[in-house]
């Protein structure tokens, strides 16, 4: 899974719970000006407890947004104890604007195919043949994105919740953080694999939600603060574009990336999470489980080609996606395996994950049908047994699949997973081979021997 895009969004959690966090900040009162250098908690003129004379009813004009935008920074700096370098722009567009934009300037093509990514959502169960996993990507976060950062372009980006030009301070503060990361420590570096880009997300995101909730707490307990906008429709987690289970899988650092942050600020104040943009996370379990970080290493999965020659891997870097336990979760809230809520991300098949690899086949030109073949390790054997059972039971009694002999599944045409699989536990690993057919499996990945 590509997702650049995420590294600045901000979403809404509706009825996620709040990480547990700090009390009120306190220190010393600011002098009337800034002497020397520029001072924590003063920007272009504000300090982070002065007052902005702004009328929210129409939105934002100018200046406004200049006067409310110097404040917010301000208030970063003040929470999270570091000095922006440079002033950041910020423009306000309408959802409308967002759609065309990110859609290519309102091109009714849509986004491309991309049939090496739809085979890893659909080993997830998550997204299905009746709908691309560019097409559904681009729909939920179309719906969902609140704003960004960019940092190609030091500029951040507030899709308006109204009609009007309005900014909610809570996305502003929030993408203001992302400026911040990015002065300080960078921005600009990629994730190869879909947990490891989960897991990237999981400091940077998680620092931005985890100094967002601050802001709030303060808003209610001593700073003036701008009234938070009306929404106009659904903003993720339950509009008609949103797929379910991928919002799932985008929102985990979002989730459980608070969490994180204040287990390593705990461990050792803002220093100790400072330390985490010079070693990331390497996978979504350490930010799901932060007791594990920065010890526990994934395993590292291969899975040995054994196609014959109508069956190929894609032309792609890499060849394999890992997808991880945070995904692996998704996979089984959207399909039933668990009564666990959905924001916990802690599940009896996914718990206990150690590592896996998922790898793309095509039946020739990469545009026809597609199969894969997911090996995954787990940390005991009785782990990757809970991981297949669950897997086989979404098989069945979510999609309809029938067993037509030890191990093979087959789901019917009426699923938007129509296809074979072969799913086989050995010890602590569990290999899944999918194919159109039930004869495609061997040709996909012929057995051993």
């Amino acid at each position: 899974m590509r997702r650049e895009l995420l590294v600045a969004l901000a979403l809404v959690l509706a009825g996620c719970s709040a990480p547990t966090l700090p009390g009120p900040i306190g220190g010393p009162s600011h002098p009337e000006t800034p002497t020397g250098q520029d001072a924590i908690g003063w920007e272009d003129g504000y300090w982070y407890d002065d007052p902005v004379s702004v009328t929210t009813d129409d939105g934002l004009n100018e200046s406004e947004l200049e006067a409310v935008t110097a404040r917010t920074m301000a208030r970063v700096e003040r929470i999270r104890g570091l000095e922006f370098e440079e002033p950041v722009p910020v423009e306000v567009i309408s959802r409308a604007e967002y759609r065309n934009r990110s859609s290519g300037n309102g091109s009714s093509a849509g986004p491309p195919r991309d049939p090496w990514n739809d085979q890893v959502w659909e080993s997830l169960l998550l997204i299905g043949e009746d709908s691309g996993s560019s097409e559904a990507i681009d729909d939920t976060l179309s719906t969902a994105v609140q704003g960004f950062y960019s940092p190609s372009r030091d500029q951040i980006v507030v899709v308006s919740p109204s009609e009007t030009p309005a900014v909610d301070r809570r996305t502003l503060a929030h993408e203001l953080v992302h400026a911040l990361q990015d002065q300080q420590f960078g921005l600009n570096g990629s994730a190869e694999t879909q947990d490891t880009q989960l897991a990237r997300d999981g400091i940077v995101e998680g620092d931005a939600n985890y100094v967002e909730a601050l802001y709030e707490r303060r808003c209610g307990d001593g700073w003036n603060c701008m009234d938070r906008p009306e929404r106009e429709g659904s903003s993720g987690g339950g509009g008609s574009s949103i797929n379910e289970g991928l919002f799932t899988v985008i929102i985990q650092p979002y989730a459980t990336g608070p969490r994180f942050v204040d287990a390593r600020r705990e461990a050792g104040g803002w220093e100790a999470v400072n330390a985490v943009y010079s070693e990331y996370p390497d996978s979504s379990e350490q930010v799901l489980h932060p007791e594990a970080y920065p010890d526990e290493d994934p395993v590292n999965v291969t899975v040995r080609d054994r196609s014959n020659g109508e069956w190929q891997r894609f032309d792609h870097d890499p060849v394999a996606d890992t997808v991880g336990e945070a995904s692996i979760f998704a996979t089984m809230y959207h399909n039933n395996q668990t009564d666990a809520d959905r924001y916990s991300y802690d599940s009896a098949p996914s718990v206990g994950w150690g590592g896996d690899t998922v790898v793309p086949y095509h039946d020739g030109d990469g545009d026809g049908d597609g199969g894969y073949v997911w090996r995954s390790s787990w940390d005991t054997e009785e782990d990757a047994r809970e991981f297949a059972r669950a897997y086989r039971a979404a098989l069945v009694e979510e999609h309809g699949a029938t067993q037509p002999r030890a191990n093979v599944y087959v789901v019917p045409e009426s699923s938007p997973f129509a296809d074979a699989f072969h799913v086989v536990r050995r010890g602590d690993t569990v290999r899944i081979v999918n194919g159109p057919t039930v004869e495609d499996l061997g040709e996909i990945h012929a057995p051993a021997g």
